[in-house]
């Protein structure tokens, strides 16, 4: 093998990090740390006001996941007040903000009220850009034209949730949309230029370890420029909890260790091109069914896979042979999805 010298000169996104990190590509296009604001604008989802079904997905509850500030009930600029209060006193670093659109779906509303919502996170003499949390059955051309011409002046993102590569699963986790459907919407935002992220959580009901390994060949064809990964987490009165108390052998239910060991796989399988935003998730304990993993916080997780790529010698994309555009779309062409 090659020396672990020679090969750091050689990762070609331009750090000595094992992987492609989303921190230092903002500190290269920004100059300095960049913090998320996140924002709850009180949007809802096509799969919880009955457009494409009801109750949302099967493990969501965004009181998990939303800071304490953000809250629909107040104003947008508000909201980033207090977030950017909130994070000054643990993140002195950050040299500006962006004004992360996060809970249910952001772009779920007609184009004017979303012009007028993001033009007021825009306005606010801290906010450098914008993140759009979204789902793939929510964009259509005027919003992604909105979207664009943000774009030509402000940094901008649009974060689409996927969580799954295969049909089987998003239905049974209620999502509502294919993931053909998150392959389009992310070819037609690649297509206008626009960055765009996606979501994936591992250990959803009926998929395997294999399963969950075979979706790095996926996802590295997906013209998407940033990617987050999830462990599934258990959330306390959600409809996956029920059912990993019925059938908790239909799910993966990773240690840490066996967790970490899948997400180095993973990595030397996933495209170098890719920027990893996240390895895992973080709920408040108080939310949590099960805390697997105890009190790890998501600095010490990532501090720990970084010290396991060095001690296997190991890196993002090590094993990552690109794969044609065809193949993939005749993969996602003949994943099927069957309604209820």
């Amino acid at each position: 093998m090659e020396s672990s010298e020679n090969i750091k000169a050689a990762y070609p996104w331009g750090h000595e990090r094992r992987f492609n990190a989303f921190p230092n590509y903002f500190r290269k296009i920004m100059g300095a740390r960049v913090q998320k604001v996140s924002i709850d604008a009180g949007f809802t989802c096509p799969n919880r006001d009955g457009s494409r079904g009801t109750g949302g997905c099967t493990y969501c509850n965004n009181k998990a996941f939303n800071p304490s500030y953000c809250m629909s009930t107040k104003s947008v600029t508000r909201q980033i007040d207090e977030g950017i209060e909130f994070h000054r006193k643990r993140y002195r670093e950050a040299g500006s903000y962006l004004a992360y659109f996060q809970a249910y779906s952001n772009t779920y509303a007609p184009v004017e009220i979303l012009a007028e919502l993001y033009n007021e996170a825009l306005k606010h003499r801290n906010i450098t850009g914008l993140i759009i949390g979204t789902r793939p059955d929510c964009v259509n051309d005027e919003i992604l034209d909105l979207l664009t011409g943000i774009s030509k002046k402000r940094y901008l993102s649009v974060e689409y949730g996927i969580e799954s590569c295969y049909d089987r699963t998003l239905l049974r986790i209620n999502r509502g949309h294919t993931f053909r459907e998150a392959a389009d919407a992310l070819e037609a935002t690649a297509r206008r230029g626009l960055n765009s992220g996606a979501h994936f959580i591992f250990g959803l009901p009926g998929e395997t370890r294999e399963d969950m390994l075979n979706e790095a060949e996926i996802i590295s064809e997906l013209p998407v420029k940033t990617v987050k990964f999830h462990q599934l987490q258990i959330i306390k009165g959600t409809a996956i909890e029920e059912e990993f108390r019925k059938s908790s052998g239909d799910f993966v239910a990773f240690s840490w260790d066996e967790y970490l060991e899948f997400i180095i796989e993973f990595l030397e399988k996933l495209n170098p091109a890719i920027i990893v935003e996240r390895f895992t998730g973080e709920a408040p304990l108080r939310f949590l069914s099960k805390a697997p993993w105890g009190k790890k916080r998501t600095d010490q997780l990532v501090n720990i896979i970084e010290k396991r790529l060095e001690e296997v010698d190991t890196w993002q994309g090590r094993l990552y042979n690109g794969q044609s555009s065809v193949r993939v779309a005749q993969r996602v062409e003949t994943n099927i999805y069957c309604r209820r």
